[in-house]
């Protein structure tokens, strides 16, 4: 297996073909060529000073978030970006992390033996499995997990626990085979402590203060708190197992 971006193919790629073969050896039998990356649609380089830098990315979005955004484009195409870019895939990452949480709270200890870190392949959706066997088609693969999702969220909203377990137990295991499962020890590791705790403290002692709210029927105060963390991004929804919290 011999990779590079795209713009290695020529001349660079070929002339070590060329080398190697003129010396009666075998070279790469696979080639994986990477697509660029663009913003503002121009490439990205060095000569252009439109670089971006790890550090940067990392002050902007959630390592995970990162991981995600850089699959939502197959290997082989232009990845553009942009912060817009940035914030949907944030969006989309959020609503397969509230599928999980809702998963959690609704089905307690019957959950699936994946949310444990237990997937077997036989979790994977014959969809994600195709997309992934068709060069890494991530993108693809991307899509049958939210639909997996989706399936989930309708199945939870109907009272379907077995149907949304299944459902649970296939995200899990696709996240597993992206490497983007929120729940595992690289990801948990990276927020325990950090910002993400914090601001769950300070939301949940809102929260708190808003169900006492409302237990007193003091439904003026209860509003003015939802409607403070809303403009601050944050969206509450209730339900007979409490309130969430999510960024919107």
């Amino acid at each position: 297996i011999h990779g590079g971006g795209l713009d290695l193919r020529f001349p660079h790629h070929e002339n070590e073909l060329a080398q190697s073969t003129a010396a009666g050896h075998e070279f790469a039998r696979h080639w994986i060529h990477n697509g660029l990356v663009n913003t503002g649609g121009q490439k990205m380089s060095k000569s252009l000073g439109n670089s971006l830098f790890a550090h940067e990315l990392l002050a902007a979005a959630r390592p995970i978030v990162l991981r995600y955004f850089l699959g939502s484009a197959h290997y082989r195409s232009v990845l553009e970006y942009s912060s817009d870019s940035l914030q949907e895939a944030a969006a989309a990452f959020g609503r397969i992390e509230g599928f999980l949480d809702r998963a959690a709270e609704r089905l307690g200890d019957d959950l699936p033996g994946a949310l444990a870190g237990e997937a077997t392949a036989a979790d994977l959706p014959e969809a994600f499995t195709a997309a992934m066997l068709d060069d890494f088609g991530v993108p693809q693969a991307l899509a049958a997990l939210h639909g997996a999702v989706r399936a989930g969220n309708v199945a939870l909203d109907t009272g379907d626990t077995g149907t949304a377990r299944l459902r649970a137990a296939e995200v899990v295991a696709m996240l597993d085979v992206l490497g983007l499962d929120p729940r595992s020890a690289q990801w948990s590791a990276a927020a325990s402590g950090g910002a993400d705790t914090a601001l769950d403290a300070l939301v949940q002692g809102l929260i708190e203060q808003r169900t006492e709210a409302r237990a007193a029927k003091d439904f003026a105060a209860s509003d003015a708190i939802r409607d403070r963390l809303q403009a601050a991004g944050i969206t509450l929804e209730d339900s007979s197992n409490g309130t969430r919290w999510s960024l919107t």
